[in-house]
């Protein structure tokens, strides 16, 4: 009887659980991927044309030497931030300062000589005068027969004598007025040369290399021979994203669209700029076998960027059309 309960139990139990388990098959819900669901309301819809390059200052300028020498003085880094005017560094100056000693003698020689030659323009022209007084006094004595003819003629010699002496004076005045002004114009010459050894910054801005130790020497640019650069120093006032955009996009780039700018090391930024500068001409592959043909496009931002760098790689999302 014990073991028969047993038995009736446990078909109960089961029972159970089977009825159990046919309702929840039977009216369970269906479960399927959740969705978000939005009011439908009417939305402008824009087109984009997305396209990476790289940062760029709008304005960049590699320091170059006009005087060939050592670098005494440098006086920035790379990095550094510069105002315009600032001393950078400079070139050994004895050479060319001697240059301007010896234009400094040599002017004050020419200018001492030719005051003495006024000297001599005073003196021929005091000497003439008596030389034409005397003559007009022979030439009355002479119509009045009390000299001989000769001592007439000697007095009109001594005229011509005194008058070619006057002109040869008046020569040599010239002679030295021309060379002063030569002088003159050397010396200057040679004051400016040695303006070259001290290099300033040419504007306020930031610089971005530096390619020149002290001690090291400078060599001048030539038609054949570029010079030493020196360093170089940017803007970065205005910043630029230059950008490849590929040939089938570039009919809808017009000036003056409005584009988004993300930079890679700044990812969490979004800097906003204008189209300024689209290429005419397709920006030569490096590789013979590539098909792409890419265009510049210049995209100016609108405000400046404390913790940018040149070089740093972008994108620019351009809003070409709305509806």
């Amino acid at each position: 009887m014990t073991g028969l309960r047993k038995v009736l139990l446990v078909i109960v139990v089961l029972a159970i659980g089977g009825a159990l388990v046919y309702v929840n098959l039977t009216f369970a819900r269906p479960t399927g991927p959740e969705v978000d669901v939005e009011r439908i309301e009417r939305r402008a819809l824009k087109a984009v044309v997305s396209a990476s390059g790289t940062i760029v200052p709008q304005l960049t300028v590699d320091i170059s030497a006009d005087t060939m020498g050592r670098v005494t003085r440098l006086a920035f880094n790379e990095g550094d931030r510069v105002d315009r005017g600032q001393f950078l560094m400079e070139i050994d100056p004895e050479t060319l300062r001697s240059a301007v000693d010896r234009g400094e003698a040599s002017l004050r020689a020419s200018r001492s000589s030719q005051r003495q030659f006024e000297v001599a323009i005073e003196t021929a022209t005091v000497t003439l005068q008596l030389a034409r007084d005397n003559l007009e006094r022979q030439q009355n004595l002479w119509e009045l027969r009390l000299v001989s003819r000769e001592a007439y003629e000697q007095a009109l010699t001594d005229v011509t004598l005194r008058e070619t002496e006057l002109r040869a004076r008046e020569v040599d005045v010239e002679t030295q007025t021309e060379r002063i002004r030569q002088e003159e114009a050397n010396l200057d010459s040679a004051r400016y040369d040695l303006t070259k050894v001290t290099i300033t910054s040419p504007f306020a801005g930031v610089v971005t290399r530096r390619n020149i130790e002290e001690g090291e020497t400078v060599v001048i640019g030539t038609m054949n021979n570029a010079g030493t650069v020196l360093a170089t120093i940017a803007d970065l006032s205005v910043i630029e994203a230059e950008v490849e955009v590929d040939e089938t996009d570039i009919p809808s780039i017009r000036l003056g669209q409005s584009a988004v700018v993300t930079i890679d090391a700044l990812p969490d930024e979004e800097f906003a700029g204008i189209v300024t500068e689209i290429g005419n001409s397709p920006i030569q592959a490096g590789g013979a076998g590539t098909q792409a043909t890419n265009f510049k496009v210049v995209v100016t931002l609108n405000d400046e960027i404390p913790n940018v760098r040149p070089g740093f790689t972008c994108t620019a999302d351009i809003t070409t059309a709305f509806r």
